[in-house]
């Protein structure tokens, strides 16, 4: 069975080099083509899938649509969970990497960014940007909602996700697609690969490069591929 995970293509954030975390934005043009182009060599693969996981953020949604549209499998059963959410920076939450490493030092914000601990400046429940006043969140419980997150707690949230409804799936044989968001993905990785807290800091996902895992029936890794413009292994 086969695990597939793809980090959305290009955000405007990302275009801007803005911190996004919970905030939902959308792709640009360049975003929707390699969403379109992660699909195309999925397709190539001649993979067939049983069901796909992604957040619900449009980014990381519109992208897995583009994606099941490459592969003609846009009838298959899409979960869509807060769970899978990308980390949230908190307060750094729409405010430029660039001039936020000039005010509080490239040090400081490059451990809130690449560490595995290190939480962000906190948002307040009373700050409009917490998840607490978005109606999609109204069901989950309101202690659950973070108002920052480090690369620890992101997979904290992640990995009964994973244990409940991904894992499941793929010991019964399905193969899954999961689109997300690179701390996510990174957070889930750590997981899979069983990699230490210092080994996960230089691992990165590129935007729109799916990632092929087949597993045994015991959910140990037999592969790993990336699949990029040329496919490497």
């Amino acid at each position: 069975m086969k695990l597939v995970v793809v980090r959305h293509g290009e955000s405007e954030f990302n275009e801007l080099n803005l911190f996004s975390g919970w905030e939902d934005v959308d792709l640009t043009s360049k975003g929707i083509e390699e969403a379109k182009h992660a699909g195309a060599l999925l397709a190539n693969q001649n993979l067939i899938f049983d069901a796909a996981f992604t957040s619900v953020l449009k980014r990381s949604i519109k992208s897995l649509n583009y994606i099941l549209e490459g592969l003609h499998q846009e009838w298959i059963p899409v979960y869509k969970s807060w769970r899978l959410n990308e980390r949230s920076y908190g307060a750094l939450q729409r405010r430029n990497k660039t001039e936020t490493a000039e005010k509080e030092g490239k040090e400081r914000v490059n451990r809130w960014r690449k560490s595995y601990d290190a939480l962000p400046p906190m948002l307040n429940v009373s700050d409009p940007r917490h998840p607490i006043h978005d109606r999609r969140y109204h069901y989950v419980d309101p202690h659950a909602l973070p108002g920052g997150e480090s690369l620890k707690t992101t997979l904290d949230r992640v990995l009964p996700f994973w244990t409940d409804h991904i894992a499941p799936l793929l010991r019964d044989g399905n193969n899954v697609l999961v689109v997300s968001h690179r701390n996510t993905l990174r957070a889930l990785v750590k997981h899979l690969e069983n990699l230490s807290d210092e080994e996960i800091v230089h691992v990165d996902v590129p935007t729109g490069v799916p990632v092929i895992f087949e597993f045994d029936q015991s959910l140990n890794i037999i592969s790993k591929k990336e699949l990029l413009n040329k496919e490497t292994s």
